[in-house]
């Protein structure tokens, strides 16, 4: 009889048909907890307790299907969690509003940073042969594709792709002779 257990009262309720229980529905029990909860360590606890309570169910009337009571039991506990979650969640929120949020914006450090960033940037695109400079500016600022270029200014795709790749180098080279040495601090 695999995945059934045989009808018992609550007296008779003891260790080995809760183990039995436990051989044949853990695993679904376990299915059970992880759709509701989402989790697979509030499933395995919840799994826990379920079984924990059997142990200590305090009989009253005859028990005709072990397997119903244990999921009944089980969307007891679930519903357990469940309410306990969301009024820990609940608890946080209201904890996050009173919290001080950071400020999202810059430094001044971070401002001046930028924008000398910015000006390296524009220093190294200027100094740029004219056809490699219009073609990264169209590029990147204007968003258009290699073969847009290649057709808009009457050069190949592939003389597109070099002129990008020498403005990006270039642009890299330029940001990495200004960073500090290492071990440096960039605002000391």
């Amino acid at each position: 009889m695999v995945g059934q257990v045989p009808a018992a009262g609550f007296k008779d309720l003891d260790i080995s048909l809760i183990e039995q229980l436990q051989q044949t529905e853990e695993g679904k029990l376990r299915r059970f907890f992880l759709r509701r909860l989402r989790n697979r360590e509030d499933a395995a606890d919840a799994t826990q307790e379920t079984f924990l309570r059997l142990l200590t169910a305090s009989p009253k009337e005859d028990l005709r299907n072990p397997h119903a009571y244990l999921f009944q039991v089980a969307r007891s506990v679930a519903h357990g969690i469940t309410a306990r979650l969301i009024r820990d969640s609940a608890l946080f929120v209201e904890e996050m509003g009173q919290a001080q949020v950071a400020d999202e914006a810059p430094s001044p450090e971070r401002v001046v940073a930028a924008r000398q960033q910015l000006g390296l940037l524009i220093e190294t695109i200027s100094a740029l042969p004219p056809k490699c400079r219009v073609v990264f500016v169209l590029s990147r600022l204007e968003g258009l594709s290699n073969g847009e270029l290649a057709e808009k200014l009457g050069i190949s795709r592939n003389m597109v792709e070099k002129h990008i790749i020498r403005a990006l180098m270039a642009c890299r080279q330029a940001r990495l002779a200004a960073l500090p040495p290492a071990g440096g601090n960039a605002y000391d």
